[in-house]
């Protein structure tokens, strides 16, 4: 019944299942920190020779049980269940509610000629998501003008903590934003600072995380990135919830929370 409570208890489940992956690549991480003052040792003392270094890299990480690579693979689950989300969000009636295009086009057409909806001019990516929310406006109106015509659909409010959820954040809405109006401008203030929670609680995630895994004394080159990931992650994080649906926000936010 609530569109924003799904998002967070979908976050839960898929956080749940990723649990014993990540527990793998932290796992990983940890024994490549472990073993790294050996291969240090390596490596200064097989400079001149390439190929007896990686003779010897690859017998240590047999001994040790090191895997270099599964920390990086199982950290790139996430990502496209990232996209597939998105795709859930952006195509709400034909990815969600699994409607056919037929219902889409019928919607389209019906808001068009009641004057609630103009296609633009432009094409829209995010077309759907706003047939939805008119759908929900007139929910009634469409039930009985299109009585046989729109099976699947589903009245969905887009709206969470009074924020529409299917609307992207605006980072000029200072500018014309009635000021005067606390049920404008809070939804709108509402929107604006979801992409930087999302960005501060996934920069403090990264830091709890980094300081809760082994640092080997002496790398430079693994403190430098590091550094490097901590603030990238929150820019990428600040860039995708300005782009996009505020509801991408709201699992970018809950997915930190949990990870924390």
């Amino acid at each position: 019944g609530s569109y924003g409570v799904s998002l967070i208890l979908f976050t839960l489940v898929i956080k749940l299942i990723l649990l014993p992956f990540q527990m793998k690549s932290k796992k990983s991480m940890m024994r490549m920190s472990r073993v790294s003052g050996q291969m240090q040792e390596l490596q200064k003392r097989y400079a001149k020779n390439q190929a007896k270094l990686q003779e010897e890299m690859q017998k240590l990480y047999e001994e040790e049980g090191v895997n270099p690579m599964s920390g990086c693979l199982w950290s790139l689950i996430p990502f496209p269940i990232l996209i597939a989300l998105y795709s859930v969000i952006r195509r709400p009636l034909t990815r969600m509610m699994f409607v056919t295009q037929e219902v889409v086009d019928t919607l389209q057409s019906f808001f068009v000629e009641q004057g609630w909806y103009i296609i633009p001019e432009k094409a829209d990516g995010y077309v759907e998501i706003t047939l939805a929310e008119i759908t929900h406006t007139h929910w009634d109106d469409v039930q009985s003008a299109l009585a046989g015509k729109i099976d699947g659909l589903m009245n969905i409010d887009f709206t969470f903590l009074g924020v529409n959820l299917g609307q992207q954040p605006e980072w000029n809405f200072f500018s014309h934003t009635d000021w005067s109006d606390p049920s404008v401008w809070g939804p709108a203030l509402g929107l604006f600072l979801i992409p930087f929670i999302s960005a501060g609680l996934s920069w403090l995630s990264m830091k709890i995380s980094t300081s809760m895994t082994p640092q080997p004394a002496g790398n430079q080159q693994a403190a430098a990135t590091n550094k490097t990931m901590m603030l990238m992650m929150p820019l990428v994080s600040l860039w995708i919830c300005y782009t996009m649906p505020a509801a991408l926000g709201i699992y970018w936010i809950v997915n930190s929370i949990l990870g924390i």
